[in-house]
C-alpha cells in the first residue's frame, strides 16, 4: 500500500526507465485523485482521469508510464488475500476480463477515496496495535472498498453473479475451464464435453453473457495470450505457436494476422495501442 507518487519515487529505476512490459502476479489497484495517469494494460494505453480507478489483475501484461501530475492511493494485494465468501461475491470484479479502468458512481467517489486513505494509514501503522488486529483491519478495509467498487458500471451486479442461474453459472464455469485449457482445447465441443452439456446449451450461455459465440471467445483468449507472449515475454512466433497448440507456425501467423492486421513479428516490435480518455459520468 502506497501512493502513486511515493511508488515512483521509491522505484525511480524500475520498471519505467526505460519502460518495459511485464506480467502482473499481484492485483495493482490505483485510485487517481489528481492529474491523468497513463498505463498500458495488455498493450493498450489507458488514460485514467481523477475519480477513476485503474485495476491490473494477475496475468495481465502491463507497462508503466511516468506519472506526471497523477496522484492517488496505490493498493497492491495478492489474489488469495480475500476470504472465500467475499471472493465469490467479487468474482465479476476480479475476473480476468473485467474492465481495467473503473468509473464508480459519483456518489461513491469520495467514500472510496477515503477508504483507500484509511487503508493506507492502517498499512503505515504497523506496530501501533497487535499484529492480528492490524491484518484484520487491513483486510476488512480492502474488502469494503472492493465491494463498493463492484457497483461500478461495466461490472455484473453481485446478486446476478451470485444467484446461480443455470446459464450464468454455466458461462462462469466455461470461463474457468477456458482459462485452464485454452492452450490445448480449441473447439466448442471440447468445452461442452468438459462441462457435461451440449454445444448448443453452452453457446446460448455464452451469447447471453457476451453476445459472442464460444469459438469467438476461445480465439480471443488465444489471441490475448499470443499478444502477451510476443511483446510482454518477447517470445518468438514459432515458440508462441507451439505453446498455443498450433500445429504449424504458418497457421498461427494467419490466425494472428487475420485478427490484428499485423504479422506476429511486426506486432512484437510495435507500440501499445492508445485509447482516448474515458468519459466521466
Amino acid at each position: 500500500m502506497s501512493t502513486v507518487e511515493d511508488f515512483f519515487a521509491q522505484h525511480d529505476d524500475w520498471p519505467w526507465n526505460p519502460p518495459r512490459p511485464g506480467r502482473a502476479t499481484f492485483h495493482y489497484l490505483i485510485a487517481v485523485t489528481e492529474g491523468d495517469l497513463r498505463h498500458d494494460v495488455d498493450h493498450v494505453t489507458r488514460t485514467v482521469a481523477p475519480g477513476q480507478w485503474l485495476w491490473v489483475r494477475p496475468g495481465h501484461v502491463q507497462c508503466w508510464h511516468l506519472p506526471g501530475a497523477a496522484r492517488g492511493p496505490f493498493i497492491l494485494f495478492e489474489p488469495d488475500v480475500l476470504r472465500p465468501d467475499i471472493a465469490r461475491l467479487l468474482a465479476p470484479l476480479t475476473a480476468h476480463e473485467a474492465p481495467a479502468v473503473l468509473s464508480p458512481h459519483p456518489d461513491d467517489t469520495a467514500w472510496l477515496q477515503q477508504t483507500a486513505l484509511q487503508l493506507l494509514d492502517e498499512h503505515r501503522a504497523l506496530g501501533r496495535r497487535p499484529l492480528d488486529i492490524h491484518h484484520a483491519l487491513r483486510r476488512s478495509l480492502l474488502e469494503s472498498l472492493l465491494l463498493r467498487l463492484a457497483g461500478s458500471p461495466g461490472i455484473a451486479p453481485i446478486d446476478t453473479a451470485a444467484s446461480g442461474t443455470s446459464r450464468a453459472d454455466r458461462y462462469g464455469r466455461f470461463l474457468d475451464a477456458l482459462e485452464l485449457h485454452f492452450r490445448e482445447l480449441h473447439q466448442a465441443a471440447d468445452y461442452a464435453e468438459l462441462l457435461g452439456c451440449s454445444v448448443r446449451t453452452l453457446s446460448r450461455a455464452a451469447r447471453d453473457a457476451t453476445g459472442k459465440g464460444v469459438r469467438d471467445l476461445i480465439d480471443e483468449r488465444r489471441l490475448l495470450e499470443a499478444r502477451r507472449l510476443l511483446r510482454g515475454a518477447q517470445w518468438d512466433a514459432r515458440t508462441v505457436a507451439v505453446h498455443l497448440g498450433f500445429t504449424d507456425p504458418a497457421n498461427f501467423g494467419r490466425f494472428f494476422r487475420d485478427r490484428t492486421g499485423l504479422t506476429p513479428s511486426v506486432f512484437a516490435a510495435g507500440e501499445a495501442t492508445t485509447l482516448p480518455p474515458p468519459l466521466l459520468d
